[in-house]
């Protein structure tokens, strides 16, 4: 954790105020990407100071270390407007907000548990798991989805795992990625273990289906939607040829 500079913060406080200012007046579709991303460096700060005060981030970072990482997010969600739905809204501005601000929360929270050194499953998920005793493979089925549920709600904070009301188990990420990998060169294809790997970023960033579709290749005006169906593919394979005493050993 960085040690907070206040007077660089003040400099940092003043320069964004002067940018911002010249910026008045501008139409959306004028913006250029550093300017969008000098508009709403507020909403990363405004973010971030919530989760300073929380107790998820309480030892772990402090004010300067949230805005950085925030900015990550939002300068990555920048990147990924969709300026015809934006500019069809009735109200652009608040439609970019609340586009930006789930990415932003998005990267913090990730920052947060990359630094805390923990992932969070339900409790009440690994229990049901335990107690099934590899009976059927209903229990390999709940420990996937509970994890690449879980993965996803580190990066996206579109997920509602983290609003559910239970008892967490705290996991290392990246011993359960290390566990994942293995698990995927094991029981997939070179084909349907990358498309995991990049739909989870698994040791990697994390793409969009349309990303991992041009970046594999993937052809066809409908390779998204490919790229989603395999990835159920193997997810389901998994569930179907990964034993239950691989999934107990882990947890």
């Amino acid at each position: 954790m960085k040690h907070y500079n206040i007077q660089n913060y003040i400099r940092y406080k003043q320069d964004l105020k002067q940018s911002i200012k010249r910026l008045e007046g501008k139409d959306w579709e004028d913006y250029t990407r550093d300017e969008l991303v000098i508009k709403f460096l507020p909403l990363v700060e405004n973010l971030a100071r919530k989760f300073s005060t929380a107790q998820q981030a309480s030892g772990v970072m402090d004010i300067t270390d949230l805005i950085q990482d925030g900015s990550r997010g939002l300068i990555a969600a920048v990147d990924k407007i969709i300026w015809k739905t934006v500019l069809e809204a009735e109200d652009p501005e608040k439609r970019l907000k609340s586009f930006l601000s789930k990415r932003i929360k998005g990267a913090i929270r990730r920052a947060i548990d990359i630094n805390r050194g923990t992932m969070r499953i339900p409790e009440h998920k690994i229990n049901e798991i335990r107690k099934n005793n590899g009976e059927d493979r209903q229990a390999i089925e709940m420990f996937f989805n509970s994890v690449f549920t879980s993965l996803d709600a580190m990066i996206d904070d579109s997920s509602t795992a983290y609003d559910v009301p239970d008892n967490i188990k705290d996991y290392n990420p990246d011993l359960l990625t290390s566990y994942l990998m293995s698990l995927l060169h094991v029981h997939l294809t070179e084909k349907e273990a990358e498309i995991v790997v990049l739909s989870y970023g698994l040791h990697c960033d994390k793409l969009s289906a349309k990303e991992i579709a041009n970046k594999l290749k993937i052809k066809g005006d409908s390779a998204y939607v490919r790229v989603s169906q395999l990835k159920r593919q193997a997810i389901d394979k998994l569930i179907d040829t990964v034993e239950y005493s691989q999934v107990v050993d882990f947890l």
